[in-house]
């Protein structure tokens, strides 16, 4: 589905993963967070955002 994000970027939402894990290098400083995979209409490399944060369009 199409969605833009709160910096007003529209993209197709891909996924959501609800335990996203960030990629700290040390274990102990990893955090769990929900995140939601968008990719541009056009291609490119696609930008993550918290799910919270993007609406459909």
């Amino acid at each position: 589905m199409r969605v833009q994000d709160r910096a007003g970027r529209v993209g197709i939402l891909r996924d959501v993963d609800p335990e996203w894990e960030d990629p700290a290098k040390l274990p102990s400083e990893r955090r769990k967070t929900p995140m939601a995979f968008v990719r541009p209409e056009g291609g490119c490399p696609e930008w993550l955002v918290p799910p919270g944060t993007v609406v459909r369009v």
